[in-house]
């Protein structure tokens, strides 16, 4: 999926991006890939499969949830890595209020440094651990609307360190590939005593034909306060 592609594709989903967004995709890919040769970002680095499986894949969440692409949502992206799927997310829908956290103190500095370059303004970009950052005296706790990861955890994990953040009538967008009902199953349990409702799981599928579910799991009550655990508890002990 070239640049042009990628334009042509999101048209069809009624999403005309003009030259300023154009140019910034391609200022974000080419930071990218410069930044990649000595800081380990993504394995992918080919134009056409960033914009696919990057850029694309990252909009997605805004087919599953149109409410992105015209509301002005505040969302927390966790373990961002190199900032998918929040920053393609922003740059196609201004509106949105981003925070992104993540463990790694180096790609913070990336995802700074690519902000001001970019220049996007309404994002925050925060060296946190998740478990720690939605703590039950964390002033972030349940104060999003939103809250999303990308290749994080499996979804009993994510949902002990994502749904603390999210605000009772929020969602969390749990971006998952084939093996999604499987773990919805083994996640039942979990979400449920994090105060999440299991709601649909959309199907948005890449243009190649690579699948591609969201899961929507709506917050509808406040998060008991043991929850999320000290560092490292929800990986080694799920729920």
């Amino acid at each position: 999926m070239n640049p042009e592609e990628f334009a042509a594709a999101l048209r069809e989903k009624n999403i005309i991006l003009d030259d300023k967004q154009l140019a910034q995709y391609q200022t974000y890919y080419d930071r990218l890939v410069e930044v990649n040769e000595h800081m380990n970002l993504t394995a992918i680095t080919d134009r056409d499969e960033v914009y696919l499986k990057h850029f694309y894949d990252s909009l997605t969440l805004a087919w599953a949830y149109p409410k992105l692409q015209t509301e002005q949502l505040s969302m927390v992206d966790v373990g961002a890595g190199a900032g998918f799927p929040s920053l393609p997310l922003k740059i196609a829908f201004p509106q949105l209020k981003i925070t992104i956290i993540d463990a790694l103190n180096k790609r913070i500095k990336f995802l700074q440094e690519l902000v001001d370059e970019l220049g996007l303004e309404d994002v925050t970009v925060i060296h946190a651990r998740a478990e720690e950052f939605g703590q039950k005296k964390a002033p972030n706790r349940e104060q999003y609307d939103v809250t999303t990861a990308r290749a994080l955890a499996r979804l009993n994990v994510l949902g002990e360190l994502t749904l603390p953040l999210v605000k009772v009538g929020g969602v969390l967008l749990a971006m998952k590939g084939s093996a999604a009902n499987e773990e919805l199953e083994e996640a039942q349990g979990a979400i449920k005593k994090l105060g999440g409702k299991i709601g649909e799981s959309i199907p948005v599928n890449l243009p190649n034909g690579d699948p591609r579910t969201i899961i929507v799991i709506e917050k509808i009550t406040a998060t008991p306060n043991r929850y999320p655990r000290k560092p490292g508890d929800p990986a080694r002990k799920p729920l």
